[in-house]
C-alpha cells in the first residue's frame, strides 16, 4: 500500500471490560497481535502507528512484532482526537508523501487485510475521497481518508473521531460492505460472545 497509512487506535482504558482488551486472547493471538499482523500483511510496517496510552507498559510489554512504530499518547484522557491527531502527526512525519490514511480500532476481531486491500481497491476506484466501512445500519472504521481531509482530523477536538469528519462529508463518501465490524469488544458479555461462537 504505497503512499497509504494506517492509524491503529490502542489508547483507550477499557473501562467497561475492566482490563485492557488490547491483550485478550483469541484463536491464540491478542487482540492487538491479530490487528498488527492483519496490518503488516497489507501495509508497508513504517507506513503504519500504533497509540498507546492507557497500560501502554504492559501493552507493549507483550505484543509480539516489535517491527511496529508506537506513539504513546500521554494525553489519551482527552479523548479520541488527541490519539488520531498523533497518530496523524507521526506518519506524515516519516511519510511525507502519504496520499491516503486509514484510521482503525484493535477491537474488531474478524477485520482483515483483506478488508484494507479491498477498501483502498474501492478508493482507487472511486471519486471519493473517503471510504468508509458499513455495518449494523450504520457507517464507520476502519475508514480511509484522502489527504484532502488530513487537516480536517488534526482540527478534531476531546471525544471527537472520525465518524464527525464522515458525517459531515456524506456527499464525498463511499460505502464498503462489512457487516462483520459490527463485532466489536466492549465488555466482558461481548468477549465471552465472541470466544463461544460457533
Amino acid at each position: 500500500m504505497e503512499n497509504t497509512g494506517l492509524i491503529l487506535l490502542a489508547a483507550g482504558d477499557s473501562s467497561r471490560m475492566g482490563s485492557p482488551k488490547q491483550l485478550l486472547l483469541y484463536q491464540g493471538q491478542t487482540l492487538l497481535d491479530r490487528i498488527v499482523d492483519s496490518s503488516i500483511k497489507a501495509f508497508d510496517v513504517d507506513n503504519i502507528v500504533l497509540v498507546l496510552g492507557a497500560d501502554h507498559e504492559a501493552i507493549v510489554s507483550k505484543i509480539k512484532n516489535t517491527d511496529i512504530r508506537i506513539s504513546i499518547n500521554e494525553d489519551w484522557e482527552s479523548g479520541m482526537a488527541s490519539s488520531i491527531k498523533l497518530g496523524l502527526q507521526t506518519l506524515r512525519k516519516n511519510c511525507p508523501a502519504m496520499e491516503r490514511c486509514f484510521i482503525s480500532v484493535c477491537d474488531q476481531p474478524y477485520l482483515s487485510e483483506e478488508v484494507f486491500l479491498k477498501m483502498l481497491k474501492m478508493a482507487k476506484n472511486s471519486s471519493k475521497d473517503i471510504i468508509a466501512a458499513e455495518y449494523a445500519g450504520t457507517i464507520g472504521v476502519p475508514a480511509l481518508f484522502s489527504k484532502k481531509y488530513f487537516e480536517k482530523l488534526m482540527n478534531l477536538a476531546g471525544d471527537q473521531g472520525a465518524k464527525k469528519i464522515i458525517m459531515e462529508n456524506m456527499e464525498d463518501v463511499g460505502t464498503f460492505a462489512f457487516e462483520e465490524g459490527a463485532i466489536d469488544i466492549d465488555t466482558p458479555m461481548d468477549y465471552d460472545t465472541l470466544i463461544t461462537k460457533k
